[in-house]
Order: structure tokens, then sequence, then C-alpha cells
């Protein structure tokens, strides 16, 4: 299969504007169809036309959205609760006819931050607002070059009653070549060629262009970036001679478990340490002995304790010993007894 069949059903967007390329549906046309593209081409070649001089044009570009298709009833108050969703919108403006004051159907939304108006772009594009489903863009007016505005016979996408077509836009995106693109031409006329090598598909989605920083922005982001790298690598040193530090005090101590603390402490400290154990032992073994004698005392106690009792208690003592003794004689006589009678009827049944 060839690249030009493979590359049928892809698209792909304009990134600068020439009017004679936006009114060809594949972007390869060379001269105007129409009246309103070759007023359009007069005014980017004589340069009628300054995209930077509208004194409406306030804002931040980066972070405007341009949204069109609106209902003629879609006030301003029911645009920006519809756009707040996505962000907090500073500052909102819907276009309006000169004369009798009633909205044009599109406006300028302009976000806090540019990820907001990225959000917005995304997720706002083909929404129902008021029955109608509007279309969202970036600000092409300030951020795309050479620029030139439906009224002049420019713009992308939308459609005319004259049945006049722009291409190249989100809405309606350049087709793949249908015939052989005519370089030389295009150089002579000064027309961009088509993006050979650069398609994407219907559901693929074009992104706005991002904010270039300038030099000394860039200076500034890398010096940041370098004394952020310093100190992160001061901070390792710093964690890593610690480290290195508490594992070789770890290890001394392992080697000499008795001499580690005794290295860094006077003559004066290890003598009175040596002093504080000697008094220690000796309460110890103070202890051990007090405990002994108690245990002795408590033994002779229990002796004194048997000599101490009654004549009285000492013979009923006795009388119980010799109760229990006769009980334990006439037990095993009775069993001597029952055995030899067991014996005797053993027998007799044998006989």
């Amino acid at each position: 299969m060839s690249i030009r069949s493979k590359n049928l059903n892809s698209v792909f967007y304009a990134d600068s504007y020439h009017p004679i390329q936006a009114g060809s549906i594949d972007g390869t046309d060379v001269v105007p169809h129409d009246n309103a593209v070759y007023r359009a081409q007069l005014c980017s070649s004589i340069g009628l036309y300054d995209p930077l001089g509208d004194p409406k044009a306030t804002g931040d570009p980066y972070c405007t959205l341009f949204v069109a298709r609106l209902s003629r009833l879609t006030t301003q108050d029911t645009l920006h609760k519809v756009m707040s969703k996505y962000g907090q919108v500073k500052n909102l403006r819907l276009v309006r006819d000169i004369v009798t004051g009633a909205s044009r159907g599109y406006g300028f939304v302009e976000y806090e931050t540019e990820r907001e108006m990225r959000r917005a772009y995304m997720d706002a594009h083909h929404l129902i607002v008021d029955d109608c489903e509007i279309i969202v863009d970036y600000n092409r007016q300030q951020l795309m070059p050479g620029w030139i505005p439906r009224r002049l016979g420019g713009g992308l996408s939308g459609k005319k009653e004259s049945g006049q077509l722009r291409f190249g836009g989100r809405e309606k995106p350049f087709r793949a070549p249908l015939k052989p693109i005519p370089y030389e031409e295009l150089k002579k006329l000064g027309i961009p060629p088509p993006p050979e090598g650069r398609y994407m598909s219907r559901f693929q989605v074009p992104s706005p262009p991002r904010r270039e920083s300038n030099l000394s922005d860039r200076e500034e982001d890398s010096r940041r970036h370098r004394r952020g790298s310093d100190d992160r690598n001061k901070k390792e040193d710093s964690l890593r001679s610690s480290v290195d530090m508490e594992e070789g005090h770890h290890r001394r101590s392992a080697r000499h478990p008795d001499n580690d603390h005794s290295h860094g402490r006077s003559s004066l400290e290890r003598s009175g340490g040596y002093h504080d154990r000697s008094s220690s032992e000796k309460k110890h073994r103070h202890l051990r002995s007090t405990d002994k004698d108690k245990r002795s005392s408590s033994e002779k106690e229990r002796f004194t304790d048997k000599d101490k009792r009654s004549p009285y208690e000492k013979e009923y003592g006795h009388r119980h010993s010799m109760d229990k003794d006769k009980h334990s004689q006439k037990r095993k006589e009775r069993d001597d007894m029952s055995q030899m009678q067991r014996k005797y009827r053993h027998h007799s049944r044998e006989d």
C-alpha cells in the first residue's frame, strides 16, 4: 500500500494562514476561486490588515479562547456561566453589532492561566448552549501568522450564504492532497506546500500554540535549575557524611564494647565511675546477705514453732497418726479377705 493511499482519510491543519490555501479543500490550489479569496490575497500582499491594531483585542492571547456559532439569544452572563466551569474567567467579550447592538454569535473568553484555557479548548468544543452547538478555537487573530479575518475574505471554517468555504482550521481541516502537489507554482506564489508526512486522524485534536520563553527567561530557568541541583548535591553530601560517621561509630563500638565511652572522658570521670561501680556492688552484696539472714531466720522460726507446741497438741497429733495407721491396716486386711474369697469362688466353680 502506497503512502498516498494511507493518507486518503487523514487530515492536516494550517500553521500559518494563506488565503488561497485556506480556500482549497486539500491546500494545493494556486489560483483564487472566488472574489473573497482574491480580496483576502490583496489584503495580505499589500498589508492592509493589522491583527495587533484592534484596540478591543486586549488581554493575554495565550489565555484567550474564540467561541463561535452562539445563539443570538445567548447573553454574556449565560456564556460566562458556561465557560467558568473550566476555569476562572478573567475577561469575557461578546461581539455585538455596532448599529443594532445585537449579538453577532461569537465572542472571546480570557482565562486566568494557560492551563485553564487549554482545558476549555479540549472540553468545550461542540458544547450545546441555548440549543446551539458551539465551536471553540484559540485566538488565531494574534497567534496565527498571516491571519486575515472573515470580513476581509479570509477566516477558517464557517459557511456563508454564497457557499464560500474555508479549510485548515479545527472544524474543517485540510484533506490529504487529491492530486499531485505543484511545488514550483506554490513556491512562485509564496504559498506553503501541504505538510507531507505530518498527517493526523480526525479523532486527534490539534494543540494550540505554546508561549515561547525569552532568552532571559531561559537563562533564569537554567540558573534556578543549577542552584537547585547544587543544593541537592550539598544536602546529599551532608547526609552521606553523617551516615558514614554513624556507621564508623557503630563499628568501633562493636569492636571495643568496653571502651566505647572511655576515650572521650577524663581520668577523674573514669575514677568517679569506678567508685560508683564499687559502691553499687557493695550495696548489692549487702542486700544478698540480708536476704540470706531473713531466710535462715524464717526457717528457724518454723522449727521453733514445732517445738513450742503444747503437750496436748503433741499427743493429739501422735494419736491422729496412730489412727491413720490402724485404718490403713484394716483396709489391707479387707482387701486380702476379698481376694481370698474371689479365689475360693473361682475354684468352687471349676469343681
